[in-house]
């Protein structure tokens, strides 16, 4: 292995790709729960938002086909503009490639739809044309059928394609819980996305530590013993 992808990701290493995060693609999800997919998604994308990841948002066929990106996932990034592409592979789109060399970030993170056929064609291509290090979010991305799934990251890790989750790579960026200016915006991600880790936060810091509830609600009634 090179030694490049000894090297943690960082926020100052590290630039991120959504690829087709759009509901006509997610219909033909059959390798995760589509709720859990999109959770996950809008999870990643909160984590590039608080650590300033230079973020990318490219979509297919967008009014003849896809449909519109998932408008949880714009409006993290609301200002990002959106590549419009034909091809299935972003790399033959040169919006695309344009846009990965102004972040001048080697190590490139991708979520995408689907992973054997947009995913699996972008990391290839980037890797073999232009030398990117790919850091393929498995839970963050989905295939036609589980084999589809699984047999295309297999395929990508052959290649050299380090397969890794969101949680990972969230926490891969705070890397320090010392680190005070991105620990609130890291801790509401997974109180909001990561199911039983964020329960374990909220009942820590409420039942342990007694700090308030995170949100107001009416009056808790004493039991009242039936007749």
């Amino acid at each position: 292995m090179s030694k490049e992808k000894l090297e943690v990701l960082t926020p100052q290493n590290s630039q991120l790709i959504f690829i087709d995060q759009q509901p006509q693609m997610a219909f033909g999800v059959q390798s995760i729960d589509r709720q859990t997919l999109k959770n996950n998604v809008v999870g990643l994308a909160k984590a590039a938002k608080a650590f300033n990841i230079p973020t990318v948002i490219t979509t297919v066929e967008t009014d003849s086909f896809s449909g519109h990106t998932y408008p949880e996932l714009l409006a993290v990034f609301p200002d990002a503009p959106l590549l419009e592409r034909t091809s299935m592979n972003s790399w033959d789109d040169q919006k695309v490639r344009d846009a990965l060399v102004q972040n001048g970030r080697r190590k490139i993170i991708v979520s995408g739809l689907w992973t054997e056929v947009c995913n699996t064609t972008f990391a290839l291509s980037a890797m073999h044309d232009a030398d990117y290090e790919i850091y393929m979010v498995a839970d963050a991305s989905g295939g036609t059928s589980l084999d589809a799934h699984n047999y295309a990251m297999q395929r990508m890790i052959q290649a050299g394609v380090v397969p890794v989750t969101w949680q990972q790579v969230l926490l891969e960026w705070q890397r320090d819980w010392a680190r005070r200016g991105t620990y609130e915006a890291v801790t509401a991600i997974v109180k909001d996305h990561s199911g039983a880790y964020g329960m374990g936060i909220d009942y820590a810091y409420t039942m342990v530590h007694k700090a308030p509830e995170r949100v107001t609600h009416g009056a808790r009634l004493k039991p009242v013993p039936a007749n």
